[in-house]
């Protein structure tokens, strides 16, 4: 028996989705409008979004495409924090959706294209496959190592995720 691609990734997403909560949960609430930088995302929306990617993973898993701004349609809803239990109530949610999605999905449908688009315009197209990987999973590391410096920055232990870290464990 050949192992799929499904059960090939998920060990990977169990593991990202586990120091996704161990960030998530650090979250401190007294200072939802906390930036680093101008640019930055408000801590709040930044929560908010590293939460929300699950949701983008049953999407992809589910549609042939997203338009994230329809010209015709409704529009994406970013997630804010607005307490860190509905937060994670939340996140686990939808992380029990999109497990459940990527455990039940063939291979064929896992090597289909998927489309993210913005008002009619398509902004890329890969399989699936590769659309869990970058656009989920690595999305995923890629602000929860944001949220790292946020904690940082507001005093708050940073977790260990893949070692230990200057909070735990001493490095």
């Amino acid at each position: 028996m050949s192992t799929t691609i499904s059960q090939a990734l998920l060990p990977e997403f169990d593991h990202e989705i586990a120091n996704t909560r161990k960030t998530l949960e650090r979250v401190p609430e007294a200072n939802p409008d906390f930036r680093p930088h101008p640019k930055s995302m408000p801590l709040a929306r930044l929560a908010g979004h590293l939460a929300e990617i699950p949701v983008w993973a049953a999407m992809t898993l589910s549609q042939d495409e997203i338009d994230v701004s329809p010209a015709n349609g409704q529009q994406f809803e970013p997630q804010i924090m607005k307490s860190r239990k509905d937060l994670l109530a939340k996140f686990d949610q939808d992380v029990k959706n999109a497990r459940a999605a990527l455990a039940s999905t063939s291979d064929d449908v896992m090597m289909k294209p998927w489309s993210l688009k913005r008002a009619g315009q398509t902004i890329f197209t890969m399989p699936r496959v590769a659309v869990m990987r970058s656009f989920v999973m690595n999305h995923m590391v890629h602000h929860r190592a944001q949220l790292g410096v946020y904690l940082r920055m507001n005093d708050v232990a940073v977790p260990s995720l893949y070692g230990p870290s200057a909070d735990e464990g001493g490095m």
